[in-house]
């Protein structure tokens, strides 16, 4: 049993604690030919840098805006296909639903990125044809802002509903099926069992994975925002991780990348923990 987690930890220490031995260049002047130890330490010279800069700022309002939309959006999509399956009574008709709506959390965002360009495209883009072929005005689904972020909240939400879909079934298999028998017999209906019996049961699922989320407000992934976003939709589009992207690997400015790096990872931190907190006073139930 103990050999199992061989496999784990080597994991961890090599991709996780391994590489946290570069946080140090955020506190250096860092010289890639020198590299991290022979370079010179500047104290905290690159975080004045960062804050001094506007565009760190607009990145991280774009940031929090995008995941707490997301959170509005895409952390209840989920659960309410969860419950849906879950009261589906005929069962190769639910397999085939689970199997279609889990298949796009594997498809990498290149992929999902041509496949919206393909769709939502303003000249080429098979909604807007079949639109003008109709004798009505396309949509500038990508280059105005506004569509821009409804369809980067759907087409999240696309990609990710069915693997969440699947831990809420997995938690909804946990709760005795005598409860849902005692409940029919008392006469309650199908929303009552719902919101007395399947949503309590799974309450410590919901709270893990909303605290989960609430400590991942700071950070966003990088292939989502830059896949879908363009320079017409900037303003929303440029986020924390693109921001890195420019001034580490474009610019070759890594201390500055580095700062904003471990900026995230400590507010990140601090969202989890007040998460945490608040959630423990609340409600009882915590990961910590």
């Amino acid at each position: 049993m103990y050999a199992l987690l061989v496999l784990p930890i080597l994991f961890f220490i090599i991709f996780k604690y391994g590489p946290m031995y570069g946080v140090q260049i955020a506190f250096k002047d860092f010289n890639f030919f020198k590299g991290i130890g022979g370079s010179e330490w500047i104290g905290l010279d690159g975080f004045r840098e960062v804050f001094a800069n506007q565009d760190f700022y607009i990145t991280l309002r774009n940031t929090l805006m995008l995941n707490f939309l997301d959170l509005i959006v895409s952390f209840p999509a989920p659960l309410i296909i969860a419950i849906m399956l879950f009261e589906l009574k005929v069962v190769w008709f639910k397999k085939l639903s689970q199997t279609i709506l889990y298949i796009p959390h594997f498809i990498s965002w290149v992929i999902i990125g041509g496949i919206v360009y393909q769709l939502f495209g303003q000249q080429s883009g098979m909604i807007n044809n079949l639109l003008t072929s109709l004798g009505l005005d396309a949509i500038p689904f990508l280059s105005d802002k506004n569509y821009w972020l409804i369809t980067y909240l759907l087409t999240g939400v696309w990609q990710s509903a069915g693997w969440g879909t699947i831990l809420y079934l997995a938690a909804l298999a946990g709760i005795n099926k005598e409860l849902f028998e005692a409940a029919e017999v008392d006469g309650a209906g199908r929303i009552k069992r719902i919101l007395h019996i399947t949503i309590p049961g799974i309450k410590p699922t919901i709270v893990t994975l909303l605290i989960i989320n609430l400590g991942n407000m700071i950070s966003i992934g990088f292939e989502r925002p830059f896949v879908i976003g363009n320079l017409a939709v900037m303003e929303y589009s440029d986020v924390l991780s693109t921001f890195v992207y420019r001034i580490g690997l474009e610019s070759g400015q890594y201390t500055l990348a580095t700062v904003v790096g471990l900026f995230q990872a400590v507010v990140g931190l601090l969202f989890l923990l007040g998460a945490n907190y608040i959630s423990k006073k609340l409600t009882d139930e915590s990961i910590l």
